[in-house]
């Protein structure tokens, strides 16, 4: 059987991107540095180890948001591509929503909910976590 691979892009469509196959975990993340980095009042990666993601097209532009995160976008349009941390070694965070096919993911839970927005209500019965867990999945 292939591996499966996952593509996507920013929104212009300069940079692009491959995952090789399947996400070590998807999340929902409501820190607020992710809020800002995304304009959104939460975001959903899929963790995927380092070597399996391919950047193609034009190179992404790099921000150290803070200490030991890096994080990717387009520096055409300015979209949102990854999340890299010092906490967790060779793993790239990719945006669910910047793939080809998000509907793809399943998100598995939602993290920092203790920074969640007052007035986001979700219900769709996955496991929350204050912060992020230390002994489940390594997430963003």
């Amino acid at each position: 059987m292939a591996e499966s691979e996952r593509s996507g892009r920013c929104f212009c469509g300069k940079v692009r991107f491959t995952a090789r196959g399947e996400p070590k975990w998807v999340a929902h993340c409501h820190c607020e540095s992710c809020r800002r980095a995304t304009s959104s009042p939460f975001t959903t990666y899929a963790g995927y180890p380092s070597a399996a993601v391919t950047w193609l097209g034009e190179a992404p532009a790099i921000y150290h948001s803070t200490p030991g995160v890096t994080r990717k976008f387009c520096r055409n349009c300015g979209a949102p591509l990854s999340f890299e941390g010092d906490r967790w070694p060779g793993e790239t965070h990719l945006f669910v929503a910047s793939f080809a096919q998000p509907e793809a993911f399943s998100p598995m839970i939602h993290v920092h909910v203790g920074e969640q927005l007052s007035w986001l209500h979700l219900a769709d019965g996955l496991p929350r976590y204050h912060t992020t867990p230390r002994d489940g999945p390594p997430l963003a």
